[in-house]
């Protein structure tokens, strides 16, 4: 008997999660299906986009996510503190981006004059709102619910789509999170669905990698505004992120991909270069940083470009560690 969802997502635990959905029709999710000849490639697009709606109004961060023929996978950060800094106004105005609401909080967005009780109501409401706005339930739910309405409209057809309930882990440390980020990037290749993380496409791993080159060689890496970012290793005064660096992430991906698995039929092609070589990436730059990111560098990590670029736009005189900075140009 399955365990209630209230035992599996507890954030007290960890704000990590694991979720999968899997299709129940035989008609593929998404790719070609080779008995009707139908092609539902496009269907991928509809999921990556929702995911990517959906986590600009939940106070929730899409850690990693792969979208495959037949189900998805995509693992979810409860971002509390985010959701709790919200003011009741907030919560109400992003409830109203994905549900009607009621005339209440209509009214009370429109700006009317309300009563004490109506107003103690409208509390009640956004208290209850903002609850379900970091519930991984009520987010897999709008995901699910959306895919399945367009997909049964295309396939003129009623009914379940979806295979009961989403499935979700708990992840509970940095070695789970580590290893279940690399499963969920190395889906299409282990599936043979790509040669290589930055040709998988509908993945995190390419969208990650497809901004980090554009960045200029000299800098760090960009990182996609729509994904939770990688902030480096866990240390005082830390930002909001996952605790590595995208660099390391990106080596580990790509040399867990080249491990040859009897279980699994697609691995990265050893011939094929590094990812970091493969991406422009300075592999000088990034072994310096990895050596000395905490007893070397005070408060700022960086190139010396980018140092003085931040220090001059906050108007600040002195620029700690440039000296070392310059040793990476």
């Amino acid at each position: 008997m399955p365990r209630p969802r209230k035992s599996q997502i507890a954030l007290e635990a960890t704000p990590y999660y694991h979720c999968t959905s899997r299709c129940v029709r035989r008609a593929f999710l998404c790719g070609r299906d080779d008995r009707s000849g139908n092609d539902y490639e496009h269907r991928r697009g509809w999921i990556e986009q929702r995911m990517m709606a959906l986590a600009e109004v939940y106070a929730l961060d899409v850690c990693a996510y792969a979208v495959m023929s037949n189900h998805y996978h995509i693992v979810l950060h409860i971002n509390a503190e985010k959701a709790k800094a919200w003011t009741d106004t907030e919560v109400i105005e992003r409830w109203h981006r994905l549900y009607n609401g009621n005339f209440l909080t209509q009214q009370y967005l429109a700006g009317k004059d309300l009563y004490e009780e109506q107003l103690k109501v409208i509390a009640e409401l956004a208290t209850e709102w903002r609850e379900r706005l970091m519930s991984i339930s009520w987010f897999m739910s709008a995901l699910n619910e959306d895919i399945a309405r367009q997909a049964n409209t295309e396939d003129g057809c009623t009914g379940r789509f979806w295979e009961g309930r989403f499935k979700s882990q708990a992840l509970l440390d940095e070695t789970a999170l580590a290893t279940c980020l690399t499963y969920v990037d190395l889906n299409p290749i282990r599936a043979q669905m790509a040669d290589t993380p930055e040709s998988s496409e509908f993945t995190s791993a390419k969208e990650r990698i497809a901004t980090a080159q554009k960045t200029p060689a000299s800098l760090e890496p960009h990182q996609p505004k729509s994904l939770f970012p990688f902030v480096g290793y866990p240390r005082q005064d830390m930002p909001a992120g996952l605790p590595f660096r995208l660099q390391d992430y990106l080596e580990l991906i790509d040399w867990t991909g080249r491990q040859i698995r009897d279980d699994k039929r697609g691995r990265v092609n050893n011939c094929i270069p590094p990812i970091l070589e493969r991406l422009n990436i300075d592999v000088e730059h990034w072994v310096y940083n990895t050596q000395h990111f905490e007893s070397q560098f005070k408060g700022v990590v960086g190139t010396a470009f980018s140092i003085k670029a931040k220090f001059q736009q906050f108007g600040y005189q002195r620029t700690p560690s440039l000296g070392l900075a310059e040793l990476l140009t």
